[in-house]
């Protein structure tokens, strides 16, 4: 199982995925998920994945040749949407191919979100379904996500909006990962980020956070605490609610 999410705000763009592919007892298997398609000064483009693993990388490397060769590809489409439409059509044609040679039934959707900016247009993030059709997220909710969200989506739903800062928007995705971690052992360290700030074209690399990483055990903690703090100072309930 996997969780990513990315987070769309009005000072920039928050991506994180954990590494996790296969969760058991003698079997724990770590991948990387998200990919940076990237031309300083010009365009950003990041994808995040979940799904089956073939299908998955197959796609990405499909993506990244054709991006040293002529045609359209990542590093020449005009807009984030056509860099969207890009990847649905490499979707399905991997899938459609690679479906043609099996003998067995076997699941090879994948699920990818693409996200950034290209110079002249806005920021945006678009989720990919199988099928090859996508939406994007929007001011009303401004995340996306992917996997196993159910955990860590009330952090995101309490507590970010579009115009929360982007340093904010971080925090806010970190804990929603500690919280999935916490709950469901197919998500796991470690983790890969990028923060991009709009309009700065930048072409960053992804930060990996390990389990010792000192910011991210520093803000675990200090959310534990604060929650089992302002659980202890909650009013108490009325004499009525409670057993006799």
């Amino acid at each position: 199982m996997t969780y990513c999410v990315a987070m769309h705000v009005a000072d920039g763009l928050v991506f994180i995925c954990d590494s996790r592919t296969n969760a058991g007892i003698d079997q724990i298997s770590t991948f990387r998920k998200l990919f940076v398609f990237s031309a300083p000064g010009e365009r950003l483009i990041v994808l995040q994945t979940a799904g089956n693993l073939a299908t998955s990388q197959s796609v990405v490397s499909l993506l990244e040749q054709r991006s040293r060769g002529s045609g359209t590809h990542m590093l020449n489409v005009t807009s984030l949407y056509d860099a969207t439409v890009l990847v649905a059509d490499t979707l399905r044609e991997v899938m459609s191919r690679d479906r043609s040679k099996l003998t067995a039934l076997i699941d090879l959707s994948c699920t990818i979100m693409v996200g950034g900016q290209i110079a002249g247009a806005e920021m945006g993030i678009y989720n990919v379904y199988a099928q090859g059709n996508f939406f994007q997220a929007t001011q009303d909710t401004p995340f996306l996500q992917l996997g196993e969200s159910k955990y860590g989506r009330p952090i995101l739903d309490r507590n970010l909006t579009y115009h929360t800062p982007l340093d904010e928007a971080l925090r806010c995705g970190l804990i929603s990962f500690d919280s999935t971690i916490r709950s469901n052992l197919s998500v796991g360290m470690p983790l890969d980020l990028l923060v991009y700030a709009k309009d700065s074209f930048a072409a960053k690399a992804p930060v990996r956070i390990h389990q010792d990483d000192p910011y991210y055990s520093h803000i675990r903690r200090q959310w534990s605490d604060g929650l089992k703090n302002l659980l202890a100072d909650l009013q108490p309930p009325p004499r009525e609610f409670m057993a006799d």
